[in-house]
């Protein structure tokens, strides 16, 4: 059984880390799209792969602290190599995997920085839920700004995306 990330009846029952698995794979990050999607070409392939950092929400590129986002996750990992545990794709079609640079956890680490929301579930805070709360009290990253930062689904339900869909 594949998981099945923010869609289908099994995200509403299952922690996310009790879903079967893909093996590990081995990738390079050709692109960074925003602080939480990576165009990535496995090794031994040439076609890339568009990769969603599971656990996490980072803002919309258009929205105030998307580009800061997304030149936090360039920063880790633009041209990088990365390991990549694939748990099946989302509703948009994306591989939902965590993604590691040596040893580092991209979305622990860009909840950490506060330059992401973690991802909560409906049967839990979800991994990073305690990252987040320290990046709050710390105002780090999105955080710390003037203007309390929005969330990426209340930014979405008011704006749209920045590609219009």
């Amino acid at each position: 059984m594949k998981r099945w990330h923010r869609v289908g009846l099994l995200c509403l029952v299952w922690p996310w880390h009790l879903w079967a698995q893909e093996a590990p794979w081995t990738a390079w990050v050709s692109w960074v799209m925003d602080g939480d999607t990576l165009l990535l070409v496995p090794q031994g392939h040439k076609e890339p792969v568009t990769v969603r950092i599971d656990g996490i929400d980072a803002p919309e590129t258009c929205q105030p602290g998307g580009e800061a986002s997304r030149d936090a996750m360039i920063r880790l990992a633009l041209r990088k190599t990365v390991q990549v545990q694939a748990f099946g794709q989302d509703h948009y079609g994306r591989q939902v995997a965590q993604v590691r640079v040596d040893g580092v956890d991209l979305g622990a680490e860009m909840v950490r920085s506060g330059m992401a929301w973690a991802y909560r579930y409906r049967v839990g805070a979800g991994p990073y839920a305690k990252l987040q709360k320290i990046a709050q009290k710390d105002n780090r990253g999105l955080f710390g700004a003037a203007d309390a930062a929005m969330a990426p689904p209340v930014f979405r339900k008011f704006h749209g995306t920045c590609h219009g869909n």
